[in-house]
């Protein structure tokens, strides 16, 4: 593992409740969100693909044998935690773009 954090939430969705439900959820309330990105069907989020940037990456599996729903998220924390953050709501506040500033090429790895 790469730095970083990932975290793994476990949650039981009513019954009924299908992927295409979740995919769908997360899409409608993420898509305008610069700093997530989704996971395509059955790939886990990675600290190795957000290290250096400001991107939480979030992932999902739906345990139907269980009725688990399994939330997965990566960042780096170096980035995306309190320093990232502060950048990305001073932007809010001035009404800069919210990516402005957080959208660099990571550094060397």
């Amino acid at each position: 593992m790469s730095r970083g954090m990932q975290t793994t939430i476990y949650a039981n969705p009513v019954p009924g409740v299908e992927r295409a439900d979740i995919d769908r959820c997360l899409t409608e309330f993420y898509h305008e969100r610069p700093f997530v990105r989704l996971c395509a069907d059955g790939k886990s989020p990675d600290t190795l693909n957000v290290r250096g940037t400001n991107f939480c990456d979030i992932g999902f599996v739906l345990d139907g044998r269980n009725n688990r729903l399994i939330l997965l998220s990566a960042i780096d924390n170096l980035v995306k935690g309190a320093a990232g953050q502060a950048v990305q709501n001073m932007n809010i506040m001035l009404g800069l773009p919210e990516t402005a500033g957080l959208m660099q090429v990571p550094y060397p790895l």
